[in-house]
């Protein structure tokens, strides 16, 4: 359903295209992050690029450990591969536009994550780890304390 807005805690996610308007070749969503928004785990991707493009307020990636805010008509390409994840910092909402390329992630990835997310109480971490596998995203695992 187009402009449907998929509420995963407090962060929305609104698809503008998907892989079935564009051949596969591109996706395209907006999402906002409140302040203190509590968002998700660290990922890679493993088959597609992803683009954002800041809109309203600031959103602080941190793409292979380096932050990097990103706020209205900035832009930050994020390569497969590289482990990234995303923060509101600041004391104002923050909306941005996602480009990912090809189109190999859609509406469904984020309807699963919702359904584990809102369900109550902390979230089901080993349950989120499988639908984000099966959607071709990596999980970022803590590194292990040296001793």
């Amino acid at each position: 359903m187009k402009n449907e807005v998929i509420r995963i805690g407090q962060t929305t996610i609104s698809f503008l295209l998907e892989a079935a308007d564009t051949n596969g070749s591109v996706a395209m969503f907006e999402f906002m992050v409140p302040v203190g928004a509590k968002v998700p785990l660290a990922h890679s991707h493993e088959h597609y690029d992803e683009t954002v493009y800041g809109l309203e307020g600031v959103i602080t990636f941190t793409v292979e450990g380096k932050p990097i805010d990103i706020g209205p008509g900035e832009s930050y390409f994020i390569p497969r591969g590289a482990v990234h994840g995303f923060n509101n910092l600041y004391q104002e909402n923050a909306k941005s536009l996602a480009v990912i390329t090809p189109a190999l992630i859609g509406p469904n990835f984020f309807k699963e994550c919702a359904e584990i997310v809102n369900a109550g109480g902390p979230p089901d971490i080993e349950k989120l780890k499988i639908v984000m596998a099966r959607h071709g995203l990596v999980p970022a695992l803590p590194k292990a304390a040296v001793v």
